[in-house]
Formats: structure tokens, C-alpha cells, sequence
């Protein structure tokens, strides 16, 4: 037997949050291959890394989602890349979007089933999806490809530092 024994209703949400981290990494990753021009100069590094950090969670939810029962999926949510660097950003800050909902509803459906380690585990990645959403969303309202790259050597210094 599993512990904590989880409900169809959790276990159908992990399945959800796999099949979207999944579409990120290949999503992301994909666009900092595709991404060109100065713009995509800016941001392919930082997609790169949203993209390994997505393959982070998925490798976590997929060892809990195990561990509860599941079998988790093959299949990613469908992939979309935009063809410009707008739309591709559009794109991102809405598949964002989409995660932190889920993310928050399987927050509360663990806290409401007592399961503690499915509660902070998506906590901590839900921290990850906001700064994701963060970076996507600022790339968006910047829009310029001269403060785009104001905001990549900003955020390349202070990576340093840390």
C-alpha cells in the first residue's frame, strides 16, 4: 500500500501537472533553439534554463506521483511555439498562467487530504512558476529588443553575484 493514500481527484491533477511540465521543457527548449536576431540573443539562455528547471519538477512530481500510485504519463499538453519572439512570449506567460492555477488547486486538494509532502512540494514549485511568469510576463510589457537586453545583462549580473 501507498502512503499517503490519495484520491482519484489528486492523482488526475499530478497527471495534469506532469503532462504541462512536459510541454514546458519541450516548449521552452525549443524556442531557445528557434529564437534568432538580437531579441533571441537576449532571452535563449534564460529559456534554457526555465526549460532545465521545468525538467526539475517534472523528474519530482513524476517520483511523488509514483509513489502515490500513478502511472505517470508519455504524452505532453500540446506544444506550442509561436513564430515571433511576441508571440512566443504571449505564448509563455500563458502556459505560466495555466500551471500556477493548477499548481494552487493541488496545493489546496493536498492540504484538504492531509498530505503535507504533496503540499510543500508543489509550494516550493509553485515559488518557481511565479518567477517563470515573472521573467515572461516583464519580457512582454519590455517588448523593445534594446531593453530586452537592458534586462538579460541585468539579470546575467546578478546571477553572478548569487
Amino acid at each position: 500500500m501507498k502512503f499517503p493514500p490519495a484520491s482519484k481527484q489528486l492523482i488526475e491533477l499530478l497527471n495534469q501537472a506532469l503532462e504541462g511540465e512536459m510541454q514546458g521543457i519541450i516548449q521552452y527548449m525549443w524556442q531557445h533553439v528557434l529564437w534568432s536576431g538580437i531579441p533571441g540573443f537576449a532571452v535563449k539562455d534564460e529559456l534554457r534554463s526555465i526549460a532545465m528547471q521545468e525538467m526539475g519538477h517534472a523528474e519530482v512530481i513524476a517520483e511523488r506521483f509514483q509513489y502515490m500510485g500513478g502511472v505517470p504519463p508519455i504524452t505532453p499538453n500540446p506544444v506550442t511555439l509561436g513564430n515571433d519572439l511576441s508571440k512566443m512570449l504571449a505564448l509563455d506567460v500563458q502556459l505560466e498562467e495555466k500551471t500556477i492555477i493548477l499548481y494552487r488547486q493541488i496545493i489546496q486538494v493536498a492540504a484538504s487530504e492531509g498530505d503535507n509532502v504533496t503540499q510543500l512540494l508543489f509550494e516550493k514549485i509553485l515559488g518557481d512558476e511565479e518567477d517563470h511568469h515573472n521573467t515572461f510576463t516583464t519580457l512582454v510589457e519590455v517588448g523593445q529588443p534594446s531593453a530586452i537586453n537592458n534586462l538579460m545583462v541585468s539579470l546575467k549580473n546578478l546571477s553572478q553575484k548569487g
